[in-house]
């Protein structure tokens, strides 16, 4: 199985890697400190496929890398990953750009939105890096379980690199996605990422995150 690196320690970083680790793979959760207590008490009931340790040691570790962390400061963050650690590798980014500075419902930070996106200045920052985009328009727990939603939704995948989607569908297809859509190169992550706000307001009206898009096409 893939060593895999999982950078951040919350929510979606956690559900991530605790399915990676049912899978049966190595995971290591990245963060900023090397002793983070999320990411310690993550990785102990876990058993020795589970550690954890800074983002530049995740990065290293993992063959795949999933990108958890917040959209507001992903750039920043890989940028500071040194160019070895994470060069000729398949980085998942499953990130939104949101800003939260007037509160909910979040926007989507401007810079990234409608002829830019988040997935693509990802790309841009890390050109030796195979950035596919995908998982970010559902809630944590339905990335790793599509059935929570009660039905077979659907989801998108981007990404320059072809062999870098194929590897990302095999994984998606593990959390249980059977209905995966590719869009095309890393530009199609603009409009993955627009359909967040959409998730919001839905969830905000249903009061449910047990929820999904699907297309419906002839086959």
């Amino acid at each position: 199985m893939e060593k895999i690196g999982v950078l951040g320690t919350g929510m979606v970083g956690q559900t991530i890697a605790t399915k990676l680790v049912e899978l049966g793979y190595e995971v290591r959760m990245g963060s900023r400190l090397l002793n983070n207590e999320k990411a310690f008490e993550w990785a102990k009931p876990l058993g020795d496929k589970a550690s954890f340790g800074t983002f530049e040691s995740a990065a290293s570790f993992g063959n795949i890398i999933f990108n958890c962390t917040k959209g507001d400061v992903t750039l920043s963050m890989l940028k500071s990953l040194s160019a070895a650690s994470i060069a000729n590798k398949i980085l998942i980014d499953i990130t939104n750009p949101l800003d939260f500075s007037k509160g909910m419902p979040p926007s989507l930070i401007s810079e990234y939105a409608n002829t830019n996106s988040l997935g693509e200045e990802i790309q841009k920052a890390l050109p030796d890096t195979k950035v596919v985009k995908t998982l970010n328009i559902v809630s944590a727990d339905v990335m790793v379980d599509p059935d929570k939603t009660g039905g077979e939704p659907t989801m998108f995948v981007c990404g320059n690199d072809k062999d870098a989607k194929n590897e990302t569908i095999k994984i998606l297809n593990q959390f249980g996605w059977k209905d995966i859509l590719d869009i095309g190169d890393i530009k199609s992550a603009r409009g993955i990422e627009m359909l967040l706000p959409v998730w919001i307001e839905t969830m905000m009206s249903l009061d449910n995150r047990y929820f999904a898009f699907k297309i419906i096409r002839s086959r």
